[in-house]
């Protein structure tokens, strides 16, 4: 039992960050919000024949779908119970890469989850039923790598966008992105069209989570911190506009954030 993760081999690697497998008993909280973050994902779940998420409001409704799915990119924190989640395998993939896999227009997946087998028909299916009966974490992820690599073509990124997701990943920030358009030579139409085609959202949507995504991991990491300053170093207008882009993204202030931080950075326990 464990929590395991593996880059894969290349050229795999270009369009997945990782592979992960979580093996684990029931955590002691009940229920985790789930940060959103700018990539998709492939889930499976090993201990239920279906996979269930929460909304992170005050109706809390579940939303059920099959137990291997595509997902994402969210643009807002979700809920999942634990004691639904302790067998479970993942790909987390990089922009484009769901794309790549799927063949859909990523726009599609935004805040959804579609059946893997849909998608793929029996092979999800005859690839669950292998990862059910591999008892090894490492086996099973090499199990799904070896699916991916199977199936995952690799048509590259439209070079307007990749060049964008280089430039917004070194600096996501809002304002630049008129003149990083007019650095394409596409048109707004033509740009947004195909940013929304291969990374699921806009690309000021895109820059706004990047950037929140930023402040968090930088959170996670000390014990105190100064929300003025970061503010400032990320491009916030002000202490505000920080305030409310965690209320957006996460349901919650940057102050909540830091009580409730886990061990996890995407995950933080609820009850």
């Amino acid at each position: 039992m464990g929590y395991r993760t593996t880059l894969p081999a290349p050229p795999l690697n270009a369009l997945v960050e990782r592979l992960w497998d979580w093996d684990m008993p029931p955590a002691a909280h009940h229920l985790e919000r789930v940060l959103p973050t700018p990539g998709a994902a492939l889930i499976i779940n090993l201990h239920e024949n279906e996979t269930r998420v929460y909304r992170d409001d005050a109706t809390r409704a579940c939303i059920r779908s099959p137990a291997a799915v595509i997902g994402g990119p969210c643009l807002r924190s979700q809920i999942i119970d634990t004691a639904e989640q302790v067998r479970v395998m993942g790909v987390v993939f990089r922009p484009g890469g769901a794309h790549a896999l799927t063949g859909e227009d990523h726009g599609v997946l935004i805040e959804r989850d579609i059946g893997l087998e849909d998608m793929f028909g029996s092979s999800a299916r005859q690839l669950r039923e292998r990862l059910l009966h591999t008892p090894d974490p490492v086996q099973r992820l090499g199990v799904l790598e070896r699916w991916l690599r199977e199936r995952i073509y690799l048509p590259q990124l439209d070079q307007a966008i990749g060049y964008a997701l280089s430039v917004l990943h070194r600096e996501p920030r809002v304002a630049r992105i008129g003149a990083l358009v007019r650095d394409t030579g596409l048109s707004d139409y033509r740009f947004g069209r195909l940013f929304r085609r291969q990374i699921g959202m806009g690309p000021k949507r895109y820059a706004r989570l990047l950037r929140f995504r930023m402040v968090v991991e930088e959170a996670h990491r000390v014990d105190t911190i100064d929300w003025s300053r970061v503010a400032a170093d990320n491009g916030y207008s002000d202490q505000a506009h920080l305030v409310h882009e965690f209320r957006e993204f996460a349901g919650m202030t940057p102050m909540a954030f830091m009580a409730a931080r886990g061990p996890y950075v995407n995950h933080l326990p609820l009850d």
